[in-house]
């Protein structure tokens, strides 16, 4: 049973950004399942709209929640607010909203204190013994021990993939809305093989709803997902083999020299 059964964004505005674009223009009515994916070319405002769905239910990011925290990045999703209407089945503020920008700027952040830390305490090189030295660097570094409270000791030994998926395995729990915005972008597409199988596995006990944005095929062939392609004129239901994302890749898959022949 999904938590929200719909939603819809009620407004005559046509500008400026965010509602000129087609997923807040034709976001009305759109019924939603235990898992939904929204599909559609860049620009169509997919992004745009699982932010403003995070921004109304507030659910946590990797760095924190998204009012709490001021979040830079959630603008459009802010000025949505009052022409966003949700009706719930279950109504709930658990879940995660993960963004592939967010684990690229989480990672980064965690490198860029450990730097400026080893930057602070270089004077000591030679002084104390390095081990004292690290042990010092890690206590100061509060990302670094973050990252090993959430998601394990062992997250700068994987790749950036694998670290990737692992915070997926981590946030994603038995209950509540998870939200991910293109999570194909760092996993091949065996791993996305993997997140593929722990959707189906956590949405058994129907205590779970995702609503993902892809550009990936093989996400939008989860079994029983509702797909929404966002056009330039509409916002509807599709089959998985009806989407251009899919037409697309099987024609290039099948044959490539057709369209590679004129590049």
């Amino acid at each position: 049973m999904p938590f929200i059964q719909s939603f819809s964004i009620n407004t005559s505005k046509q500008n400026p950004f965010p509602f000129n674009v087609p997923a807040v223009q034709f976001a009305k009515d759109i019924i939603l399942s235990n898992i939904n994916i929204f599909v559609g070319d860049n620009g169509s405002g997919k992004s745009t709209l699982l932010e403003a769905l995070a921004y109304k239910i507030n659910l946590p990011l990797i760095g924190g929640f998204i009012k709490a925290n001021n979040r830079m990045g959630f603008e459009a999703a802010e000025l949505l607010q009052p022409y966003l209407h949700l009706h719930w089945k279950r109504e709930t503020s658990r879940g995660f909203f993960f963004r592939a920008e967010d684990f690229s700027d989480f990672i980064n952040g965690v490198e860029q204190e450990r730097n400026k830390i080893a930057g602070d305490l270089s004077e000591l090189k030679g002084v104390v013994d390095d081990s004292i030295i690290n042990k010092m660097s890690e206590n100061m570094n509060f990302n670094l021990r973050e990252m090993r409270k959430n998601y394990g000791e062992n997250m700068q030994a994987f790749s950036h993939g694998e670290a990737y998926l692992k915070i997926l395995q981590t946030r994603i729990g038995d209950k509540g809305i998870f939200l991910l915005d293109e999570p194909e972008a760092a996993l091949s597409p065996l791993k996305q093989l993997s997140l593929i199988s722990l959707i189906l596995e956590i949405v058994k006990n129907k205590n779970a709803q995702f609503i993902i944005a892809t550009h990936s095929p093989i996400l939008m062939g989860i079994p029983n997902a509702q797909l929404y392609e966002i056009q330039e004129d509409a916002m509807q239901k599709v089959d998985f083999k009806e989407t251009d994302h899919y037409r697309i890749t099987k024609t290039f898959l099948d044959n490539p020299e057709y369209y590679l022949r004129h590049l």
